[in-house]
C-alpha cells in the first residue's frame, strides 16, 4: 500500500459531547454540540464558507446525511454517510483524510454520531447470526476466544478484570466520559455473570454520543493553530467471518493483523512498542483489549499476562492503553467511538488531557474492531 498519505493531512480542531445516556438530547444536540467545539478549537470564523465537505459515520441516523446537514446547515457542499460496523467512525476519517490528501478539499469535517438509547434497547437489538451454526450475542461470541487463551497461555479472569479495573480509573479522569466509578479486581469477579467468563464489568458501556473533527491540508495547518496534529497513517481491512472460517484459532483477530501491516508501512513504524506512545483500543470486552495488545505487535503473543500484572498499559506504565476509559467507561456509541478515539488521541498529543496526561508523547494510535467481527480501522496520528 503507498505510503503517500503520510503527513499531508492535519486535524485543526476537535469536539466531543459528553456521552452517556442523553435523553435530554437529540442526535442533532448532540452532532451541533461536537462540531460547534470542533469549530472553536480550530479557531474557525465561518464555518459555513471554510467547511467543503462532510464525512459522517453513524450506524443508527435517523434521516441519514440530511440529520447532519439540517443540524449544521451545511448545504451546498457533499454531505456523506459512512457505515463500516464499529469501525465506522475510523472510516469516516478515512474518507475525509483521502478526500484531502487527494486535493478534492481544502477543509473537512469528520464527525461520528450514534443514539442507541433511543431505540428501547440497552445492546444490540439482534444477535450476530451464528458462530459455528450456534446464535450467538456478541458477549456470547467473544468470550469464547477466553477459554481457549486461557488454556494456551495460562491467563485467566483476574487478568480481564484489571483490564476493566484500569479503564475504570481512566474513565474518572475524563470529564466527558459515561462511567466514572472506580472498581477493584474482585468486584469483577463478584460482578452479575454476562457470558462465561465475562461479568458485567467486562463489558463496553453502550451510550448516546457526538465527536468531530477538521481536518486540513498540511500546508494550511498553522493558520488554523500552532500546534496541529498530522496523520501518519490510517488504514481499513477485512477478514473472512471468523464465525465461519476454519482457520480462525479464536487467539488472534486477522482484520488488526492485517491493518496493522498496512499503517504500519505507512507510517513507516517497525517497532511499534517503541515508537508509539499511547494508544486507543477497542475494548468491547476486557478480552478483546487484550488480545488487541499482541495482534498490533506491542509485545510478544501470549504475553499479555504478566504485561497486563507489571502495569505496561496503565497510564503510568510503559505503553499507557485507552487513557480516556475507552468504550469501557467513556462509552460505545457505535458510529462515533473512532472519532472519540482520534479526540483523546490529538488532546493527548497537544498536552491537553489533564489528569490523565501522557508526559511527552509524540506518537499514537486508535484502533477498532467491528462486525463479526469482521473489519479493523486504525489511525496513527503525530507531531513533528
Amino acid at each position: 500500500m503507498t505510503q503517500g498519505i503520510r503527513d499531508k493531512v492535519a486535524i485543526v480542531g476537535v469536539g466531543c459531547c459528553k456521552f452517556g445516556e442523553n435523553w435530554h438530547q437529540s442526535p442533532e444536540d448532540m452532532i451541533v454540540e461536537a462540531a460547534y467545539e470542533a469549530y472553536s478549537d480550530a479557531g474557525l470564523e465561518d464555518p459555513q464558507k471554510q467547511i467543503d465537505a462532510v464525512f459522517c459515520g453513524s450506524v443508527y441516523p435517523s434521516r441519514g446525511t440530511a440529520e447532519v446537514a439540517e443540524s449544521l446547515k451545511l448545504f451546498d457542499r457533499p454531505v456523506s454517510l459512512v457505515q463500516n460496523y464499529c469501525a465506522t467512525g475510523t472510516d469516516a476519517f478515512r474518507y475525509g483524510v483521502a478526500a484531502v490528501a487527494s486535493g478534492m478539499h481544502d477543509t473537512v469535517l469528520v464527525l461520528g454520531y450514534d443514539k442507541p438509547k433511543d431505540r428501547g434497547v440497552s445492546g444490540p437489538s439482534i444477535h450476530m447470526n451464528t458462530a459455528r451454526g450456534l446464535p450467538m450475542t456478541p458477549a456470547g461470541w467473544f468470550s469464547l476466544c477466553c477459554a481457549r487463551y486461557f488454556e494456551t497461555y495460562g491467563a485467566g479472569r483476574e487478568d480481564l478484570a484489571r483490564i476493566a479495573v484500569k479503564n475504570h480509573h481512566n474513565g474518572t479522569l475524563a470529564p466527558k466520559s459515561m462511567l466514572k466509578k472506580e472498581i477493584t479486581v474482585e468486584d469483577v469477579m463478584n460482578a452479575r455473570m454476562i457470558s462465561w467468563p465475562f461479568t458485567l464489568y467486562d463489558c463496553a458501556a453502550q451510550s448516546d454520543g457526538a465527536a468531530a473533527t477538521i481536518i486540513t491540508r498540511k500546508s494550511l495547518a498553522k493558520n488554523f493553530r500552532t500546534d496541529p496534529v498530522y496523520v501518519k497513517g490510517v488504514s481499513i481491512a477485512l477478514s473472512a467471518n471468523p464465525q465461519s472460517d476454519p482457520s480462525f484459532d479464536f487467539l488472534a483477530w486477522k482484520p488488526t493483523l492485517a491493518a496493522a501491516r498496512d499503517v504500519y508501512k505507512q507510517a513507516g513504524i517497525t517497532t511499534p512498542m517503541k515508537e508509539i506512545h499511547l494508544a486507543q483500543v477497542h475494548d468491547c470486552f476486557t478480552m478483546t483489549e487484550l488480545l488487541t495488545y499482541e495482534d498490533l505487535g506491542f509485545i510478544a503473543k501470549g504475553a499479555a499476562s504478566e504485561h497486563i500484572t507489571s502495569g505496561t498499559f496503565e497510564l503510568s506504565g510503559e505503553l499507557p492503553i485507552n487513557t480516556d476509559g475507552g468504550l469501557k467507561t467513556f462509552g460505545h456509541p457505535t458510529g462515533a467511538t473512532g472519532v472519540r478515539m482520534i479526540y483523546e488521541n490529538v488532546l493527548q498529543l497537544q498536552g491537553r488531557a489533564g489528569e490523565r496526561q501522557v508526559a511527552g508523547a509524540t506518537m499514537a494510535l486508535s484502533h477498532n474492531l467491528g462486525g463479526a467481527p469482521q473489519t479493523c480501522g486504525l489511525a496513527i496520528l503525530g507531531i513533528e
